[in-house]
């Protein structure tokens, strides 16, 4: 890797000749082939984005130039062109880089951008505060991956339209994916773009007669490079985007260096805002993602580089696996159910749903929001949507849930995959702030399943509630084993009997077994260990034994403020009763990425530091005089 070695800056970048670049190209793509497939990590999308990257960084100077990646993830090459090759080792790891721009990182990040559709409004934000500081810089975002099926790149597109002095440049990574091939009405017209037969056939014509002429061959890389006169004659497609008031060039091949620095060039020259529509293909250059046609290596953990074989383990069931299989036995028996994905089918298990019922499964690409207020509409209509989303991506959502489904009272569940600590995507990632959010929707019911058997019933109970929104989260963390229920007190599930007035210890879903463990852990009279069917609304079961209880600790995978344990102590305090209650759970914080189990440990969320907690409160409650005398 003699030209990578070299390369510790962009400035580095210029010093090389087109030959030198094109083999630094394949470099960059050996290089995370094995990088990557050591730590984990998106792999297909950084493969896509290696030539348009070079470009970008020998046209533009970053950082004075800013470049704004969406989403995030498609950053890799982007990194190792600013001098973090050497720390690809430790990629998602604790301590190390992460997995998104990060501003701590470098000063070639601007944006910590790793939820998708957010660029161009960056992007217009910072274009707008250079001219007003009278700056000569130039700001350039990169939105692909599906991004421009979010409603919030075309807000923004729309007011840059208006904004003819920003220096903007908007590099469209047009691969035809997001997790899966990219669905809608834009999906479809770009579609035509890349797939016009007139368009190539008439290139090639053009390209026999004119490259034998003088000066030929430099002629016909500038129109190879921009096409927008022969796509104009042919297909008429420009208006996408320049009946927006934007000027565009393109479509680009995103992998031709010298058509993407040239077209870049012209861009950069018009001092206004200009698309340029660039057709990438994911995981370019290996074929093992280029033949995976479920995600094109979209994301991979860690992996053998050749066979493609994980190198973990099997970690037996998923709590997403048993999502599919228990959706596909719902759809079976209700034909009023309908399942609705924002773009990631595979990713949240519903592929098996939409094999069997493909009719009854709407994909609207990265729009969470309008994803939430269709489903209210379908059970407006008399179906049951069940809308699975990653639980950090509710958050986008959450006007829809509380005005939409929530106030119009609407049968709708929610399915929240990888909710709580998801650990190495970082702090946007971690799904931590749903049930904070989901208990200030009136009447809306959440659950937390703590095994197989407990998600199965919810989400058989689920579709059958068409009052309300339903919600049920689960981690992304191994799926335990059968947790046995002791008793069952009208909704409230009893995992352990205790001294009905000694400690009380509420958990919820994934922390089940930590906490379980760290009752065994206890000194002195056995707790009680109950886990609520429903966590919400919190059931009167559940008070009465708080009521009656010495001290009570509630332990859950989720944002401590406003979360679960708040709001028991809450309808605790409304009832009169004043049993103390200590709340285990998330910190109100940007958590730094790291492994679940290490995260877990440094938050005293793991079986001994939930141990702590429970000794610790114990010993600041006095013991009843029942319990004095006893002793």
């Amino acid at each position: 890797m003699a030209l990578l070695d070299d390369i510790s800056c962009p400035d580095d970048l210029r010093e090389l000749s087109d030959g030198q670049t094109e083999k630094l190209a394949t470099e960059i793509r050996r290089f995370l082939i094995e990088h990557v497939s050591r730590t984990g990590g998106h792999l297909g999308p950084n493969l896509g984005v290696v030539e348009l990257t070079l470009a970008i960084h020998r046209v533009f100077d970053s950082p004075n130039d800013p470049i704004i990646f969406d989403t995030g993830h498609q950053s890799y090459v982007h990194k190792i062109l600013t001098g973090r090759a050497g720390d690809f080792d430790t990629l998602r790891r604790e301590g190390g880089l992460s997995g998104y721009p990060s501003r701590s990182e470098s000063p070639h990040d601007w944006v910590e951008n790793s939820h998708a559709s957010t660029s161009l409004s960056w992007a217009e934000g910072i274009a707008e505060g250079i001219r007003l500081r009278g700056e000569d810089r130039t700001v350039v975002a990169v939105i692909g991956d599906g991004a421009l099926t979010g409603g919030m790149a075309w807000e923004a597109l729309d007011s840059i339209a208006a904004r003819q002095d920003l220096r903007l440049v908007i590099v469209v990574n047009d691969n035809g994916r997001s997790y899966y091939p990219t669905v809608g009405g834009l999906a479809n017209r770009l579609s035509a773009i890349r797939t016009d037969p007139r368009y190539e056939e008439t290139l090639d014509r053009i390209k026999q007669h004119v490259t034998d002429k003088p000066l030929g061959r430099q002629v016909y890389g500038l129109m190879h490079g921009v096409k927008t006169g022969v796509k104009d004659a042919l297909i008429g497609q420009q208006g996408i985007f320049s009946d927006l008031g934007i000027k565009y060039l393109g479509p680009v091949d995103g992998h031709d260096l010298g058509a993407m620095e040239r077209v870049l060039e012209m861009a950069r020259r018009y001092r206004q805002p200009v698309i340029v529509h660039t057709i990438t293909s994911k995981g370019k250059g290996y074929p093992a993602a280029e033949r995976d046609e479920e995600d094109h290596f979209h994301t991979v953990g860690a992996m053998d580089p050749v066979t493609c074989e994980p190198l973990a383990t099997d970690r037996g069931a998923t709590w997403t696996s048993t999502f599919a299989e228990t959706m596909t036995e719902i759809g079976e028996q209700r034909e009023d159910v309908v399942a609705v994905t924002a773009a990631m089918l595979h990713p949240v298990g519903l592929a098996p749903f939409a094999e069997r019922f493909g009719d009854r499964v709407l994909d609207v690409g990265i729009a969470e929001q309008h994803a939430l207020t269709m489903a209210a509409g379908l059970s407006a209509a008399g179906m049951h949507p069940v809308v699975a989303l990653y639980a950090t991506f509710l958050n986008r959502a959450f006007d829809q849930l509380l005005m939409d489904v929530g106030m119009h009272h609407q049968g709708v569940t929610v399915v929240l995959d990888r909710a709580g600590l998801t650990g190495t995507d970082g702090a946007s990632h971690n799904g931590m702030w749903d049930m904070s959010m989901c208990s200030l929707v009136p009447g809306l019911r959440l659950a937390s399943p703590r095994d197989r058997g407990h998600l199965v019933g919810l989400l058989h109970e689920a579709v059958g509630i068409d009052d309300g929104p339903t919600v049920i989260r689960y981690s992304k963390d191994r799926m335990p084993d059968e947790i046995p229920v002791v008793a069952d007190r009208e909704g409230l599930d009893i995992l352990q009997e205790g001294d009905p007035e000694g400690l009380l210890l509420v958990c919820h879903g994934q922390l089940c077994g930590e906490t379980l463990e760290a009752a065994r852990l206890l000194d002195g009279p056995a707790a009680t260990v109950v886990s609520p069917h429903w966590d919400l609304p919190i059931c009167d079961a559940l008070l009465e034994a708080a009521a009656s209880s010495r001290a009570v600790v509630s332990i859950e995978d989720g944002l401590v403020v406003g979360g679960l344990g708040s709001r028991l102590s809450q309808e605790l305090r409304l009832r009169g009763v004043w049993t103390p209650v200590r709340e285990l759970g998330i910190p109100q914080a940007y958590l730094p990425h790291a492994s679940r189990s290490a995260l877990l440990h440094r938050l005293g969320l793991d079986a001994e530091g939930i141990a702590a907690s429970v000794r610790d409160l114990a010993g600041r409650i006095p013991v009843s005089a029942q319990a004095a005398q006893q002793a």
